[in-house]
């Protein structure tokens, strides 16, 4: 499982090709891709009245001001400016006078910059979400969506690479908390009854916040799935099992990854007894022309229908692969051939009324 499928630039956002995926909105829809979430977002941050931030604020009015039909880009200007002060904190001069020396601060650690431009895309609030769907198998039908952070970035960096970075410095929770805000906000455009799957780390599901955010998100719990993201560490299994019991008994499921090394996946598996397990990348690929990932598949579907989970595959891209993980029993897909993660609510809304046309004309596989 992951955060985001690829690193497309965090401003780009490619209509789906393929099997399952829906035509092409008409006039400009597919152009406008993050304009409302930056709208969203720049309408938050102007409306804060903490003086610290004063100057920060005229900046974004003007940069709104000179790009009155295209938010997204003042926002991005915003974003480059405000890194580019956070990053220049400390910054010393490549070569010193030796009688200078002595005044002369030490250089800043990368660390020290990545922690900085992590604390200015929290402060700022400039991460988007993205949803993809999961869609039913055999039928094709859109069953839920997968929730994929995007940045606010001229980099073009991956959401991991953002997660790995601010994990490092020691605000992996903060950011991965940050983004679960974000998405539960969007969640509210997508339609009813597609369940919303959220990812998180094991440590962050701990977090005392994390049910304060899902008590208080207005979502039924029944439509919330909390994808696991990475292996659970064995001494965590009572634990995380206790924190997430009493959502659970309420409604909210849990996915965890069936792709581990060795029997990690099968003891996590057991242990956490997740209402979904999801098969990634890694295991889909050539499932339709290797035994032994046949063999494992087949293995994987037992499995699931031993402990009663429901077994996704993720990083579909083929017909070959869509036909072989459907012939083994999967119960559910998604993947590029199926529909390219959007951050625009018009595509999550044909999701649902392309279903009509589907059930009219026969399964979309």
């Amino acid at each position: 499982m992951s955060r985001d499928e690829s690193s497309v630039p965090a401003l780009t956002n490619s209509l789906p090709e393929g099997l399952g995926a829906q035509a092409a909105l008409p006039g400009d829809v597919g152009e406008v891709t993050v304009r409302w979430q930056a709208q969203e977002i720049i309408d938050v941050l102007l409306a804060e009245s903490d003086p610290a931030s004063d100057r920060a604020r005229k900046r974004l009015r003007d940069l709104v001001a000179a790009h009155p039909d295209h938010p997204e880009l003042a926002l991005l200007e915003h974003l480059k400016v405000t890194t580019a002060l956070v990053n220049n904190e400390g910054a010393v001069p490549l070569t010193v006078e030796p009688a200078q020396a002595a005044e002369v601060p030490a250089p800043v650690p990368f660390t020290r910059r990545s922690r900085n431009k992590i604390e200015a895309v929290l402060g700022d609030k400039m991460l988007m979400t993205a949803f993809q769907p999961v869609r039913q198998l055999p039928d094709g039908q859109v069953i839920g969506v997968e929730a994929l952070t995007r940045f606010v970035s001229d980099d073009g960096a991956s959401a991991d690479h953002w997660f790995n970075e601010a994990e490092a410095v020691g605000l992996g929770a903060d950011l991965e908390i940050a983004a679960l805000l974000r998405a539960l906000t969007a969640a509210h455009s997508v339609p009813e009854p597609l369940f919303i799957a959220l990812n998180l780390t094991p440590a962050t599901c701990l977090d005392a916040r994390i049910h304060g955010l899902l008590e208080h998100s207005q979502l039924p719990m029944d439509r919330i799935i909390i994808e696991l993201t990475g292996q659970v560490a064995p001494d965590q299994y009572p634990t995380l099992g206790a924190a997430l019991a009493p959502l659970r008994r309420r409604g909210l499921r849990i996915a965890v990854d069936g792709a581990g090394a060795g029997f990690t996946s099968m003891d996590q598996i057991l242990e956490l007894s997740p209402d979904v397990i999801k098969l990634d990348r890694r295991f889909i690929e050539n499932i339709d022309r290797s035994e032994g990932q046949r063999l494992r598949g087949a293995a994987m579907a037992e499995l699931a229908h031993y402990i009663g989970a429901e077994l996704t595959a993720e990083g579909i891209e083929t017909v070959a692969e869509l036909s072989a993980v459907t012939e083994l029993g999967l119960t559910a897909a998604q993947g590029y051939l199926l529909g390219r993660p959007s951050v625009h609510p018009l595509d999550w809304n044909s999701w649902i009324r392309s279903e009509s046309e589907t059930a009219a004309s026969g399964p979309a596989f």
